[in-house]
């Protein structure tokens, strides 16, 4: 006979009249699938905010276990014929990304860069570096690699041959496998429902409310908002969270206001273009493959080099 287990509380629906207005929140706000909303202590400032919430949102008390459900989202199907490693057109200094196979698809994608490759099609890439600290490998271990190339980005799997120290201090990659290629296009833009949570001052504590983000692309985001968050060329304070398969990836950042559309009449909403451009190396890496795991969701895309 197998011990009891004690009930797990999940996450509870609220209702528009269950958030206060202009009074601190007493517990977190997160959205269906366990996003952050709005933190413990932000204050809905108005009757308009509060209605585009509910409006984009299911928001749910934060402070209980939400269950967990497994991602809907599916790798993209091999290509018919499987590149070679030299049909990357890898670059030297060419980003990529790392992620170890011990313990599945949920491992963090660790950067590093391409500073060689081999004859025999072998790579020497930079070690990973995770939040200042190099990350810890081993040698033998199998690893998923995301290389991004300057018209496209690759996937594929590798295993670490060796760990040097000198001359320089790398590691050795075996010849790429399992190669799929991702297209790529400058302005390639896939459709997203991010909850975004934004601050009108470029630094300080906590977020003054929480929009909707429906476009998104390596470099920045089309987001909806209650109302105009600032004038074009202005910067803004932005968090949200990005999952890409079993990985979620925070970002926190500041975003300059490139556009700005607004129509008039009461309650109605702005949508606001960000460019994003504080991004560190791993936040660089979780974006392109957001995108490039979503193109088959496409807003648009051109060769535009604008």
């Amino acid at each position: 006979m197998t011990p009891l287990e004690e009930p797990v509380m999940h996450a509870t629906a609220l209702s528009p009249e269950a958030l206060p207005l202009g009074e601190p929140l007493a517990w977190p706000v997160v959205d269906h699938d366990g996003r952050l909303l709005m933190e413990r202590g932000s204050i809905l400032v108005g009757e308009p905010e509060r209605r585009f919430l509910f409006a984009h949102f299911q928001p749910q008390r934060g402070d209980f276990e939400a269950p967990v459900t497994a991602s809907a989202e599916a790798d993209d199907p091999a290509p018919a014929t499987e590149p070679g490693a030299r049909d990357m057109h890898l670059a030297l200094g060419a980003l990529m990304g790392l992620r170890t196979q011990i313990g599945g698809s949920g491992a963090p994608v660790q950067p590093c860069r391409l500073i060689g490759m081999a004859p025999n099609n072998m790579l020497f890439v930079t070690p990973p570096v995770v939040d200042g600290r190099k990350a810890t490998l081993i040698q033998g271990e199998n690893v998923e690699v995301i290389a991004v190339a300057s018209q496209a980005v690759f996937r594929f799997v590798s295993s670490v041959e060796a760990i040097c120290q000198s001359p320089v201090e790398c590691l050795v990659l075996s010849e790429p496998a399992a190669i799929r290629r991702l297209r790529e296009r400058k302005s390639i833009r896939v459709r997203a429902r991010i909850p975004v949570r934004y601050r009108l001052a470029e630094t300080g504590d906590g977020y003054d409310g929480i929009a909707l983000a429906r476009g998104i692309s390596t470099f920045g985001l089309s987001i909806c908002a209650p109302w105009v968050l600032g004038k074009v060329g202005e910067r803004i304070a932005i968090a949200f969270e990005l999952r890409s398969g079993a990985v979620d990836t925070a970002i926190t950042t500041s975003a300059i206001i490139r556009n700005v559309q607004h129509e008039a009449g009461p309650d109605s909403q702005a949508t606001l273009g960000l460019e994003l451009d504080r991004l560190t190396a791993a936040e660089q890496m979780a974006m392109k493959s957001y995108v490039f795991d979503r193109q088959d969701d496409v807003l648009y895309w051109t060769d535009s080099e604008r």
